[in-house]
Order: structure tokens, then sequence, then C-alpha cells
């Protein structure tokens, strides 16, 4: 990659961090890990990241053979950026150094996550193991955003909807979501104020929202 920096280290660590190093380089890649976006969604997503350096981290992104662009079939024809089958690889990477970080002792800055930052939480904390009686596809409706969970031997979150008729429904907010995996949130509470709309298979749909709080691990 014809990065304007580099550490001249041929160690894989020094080499990603030339690739993905950059500031804003790997939070692009997280939000274009369950899914292709506009550029103008990426600007959405990455709150402060001034157009011209997203432009140009992009392109160094696409340089590296991480980040690939394209044009979606009509009646969309809206260009979009998404990750490489390479540039996929980081997602494993990319959810450890979430975990790792929110367990930081030290004290993160205040705002609210981002929906892709949440569902990347969902995916990373949730235990498949705790779904004998609720596996399949679930989707998630944050404002206009739309998620599907699949739940099997793994978890896997992807952007959109479910290609069949997913399981259950949940629609709710992003302040909401997080609240719930908090642990700061109940779910009956939630669903009793009208927080959390709940459609479908209720009792799955239930097993799944108790299951978003793991009382090691915050809200990544």
């Amino acid at each position: 990659m014809p990065n304007k920096r580099s550490y001249g280290d041929p160690c894989g660590v020094a080499h990603a961090l030339d690739l993905v190093g950059e500031r804003w380089a790997l939070l692009i890649v997280r939000d274009l890990l369950l899914g292709p976006k506009r550029f103008t969604d990426l600007q959405v997503g990455l709150a402060g990241v001034p157009p011209n350096v997203l432009t140009s981290r992009l392109k160094d992104l696409q340089d590296a053979g991480v980040v690939h662009k394209r044009t979606l079939p009509p009646p969309g024809a809206t260009r979009v950026y998404e990750l490489t089958e390479w540039g996929a690889q980081l997602k494993p990477i990319v959810l450890a150094l979430g975990l790792w970080g929110a367990q930081s002792p030290v004290t993160r800055p205040d705002g609210q996550l981002g929906t892709d930052s949440l569902m990347l939480s969902l995916q990373a904390t949730l235990d498949p193991a705790a779904f004998a009686s609720a596996e399949g596809s679930f989707e998630f409706h944050l404002g206009r955003d739309g998620f599907v969970v699949s739940i099997g031997d793994n978890v896997d979150v992807v952007r959109g909807h479910a290609p069949g008729s997913p399981r259950a429904v949940i629609g709710t907010d992003a302040g909401t979501l997080a609240a719930l995996m908090a642990g700061e949130e109940d779910v009956d509470a939630a669903l009793a104020a009208g927080r959390v709309r709940l459609d479908g298979d209720g009792d799955a749909g239930r097993i799944l929202l108790e299951a978003l709080w793991r009382s090691d691990i915050s809200a990544a």
C-alpha cells in the first residue's frame, strides 16, 4: 500500500498497522463489517470525520485491497463501499478489539453508540449456547436501520432484512438497546412502555432480549 507513513518493519503487526492504522481507517472497516454503505452513510456513522479525510482513507483502503467500490443493481444503482473478502477477515479481530476496549480500566468517552457498534457488540457478546430453544433468524429494526441476527452454532449479524420470514422482529431505538445490553433497562418494562416492539415468536424474541446483558461485559 502506498502509505504516506510506514513503520518500515516487516512484522505482520506493523504491516497491518500500515494498512489500517491511520486515524479513522479501522472505524471505516468497523462500519462496513455488517454490509456495504454509501459514502453519506459512512459520514453519518462516523460523526466528526471531515469529508476529505473520509475520501482519503477510503482510497487508501481500496489501494490496500481492504475495501472496494461497486454499483448496486437497479432500481437503486447506488455506488457503495464494501469490504473485500480479505478485508472481511478483519471481523473477528475488530470484535475482539471491541471486547478488549470495553473492559478498559480507563473511562471511555460519553456519548451514544452507533447502531453498527451496538450490533457488533451484540454479536461479540451473545452466547449461542443460551439459545437451545430460540435458534433461527431475528430482525432488529433500529430506526431506519435493519439488521438480521442469525443464531445457530454461532451468532452472525448482517445489515438488511431476512430473506425469508424471521422468527421474530424486534423494533427499538439505539438508546434502549444499549440500555438493555448494559443491564440498565428491564425487558418487561421496555415492552410495557413501548420502547421495544416484538412481533412473531414472542417467546423466542424475549429469550433473545433477556440474553442481551452479560454481567461481565457492558456494551462494547
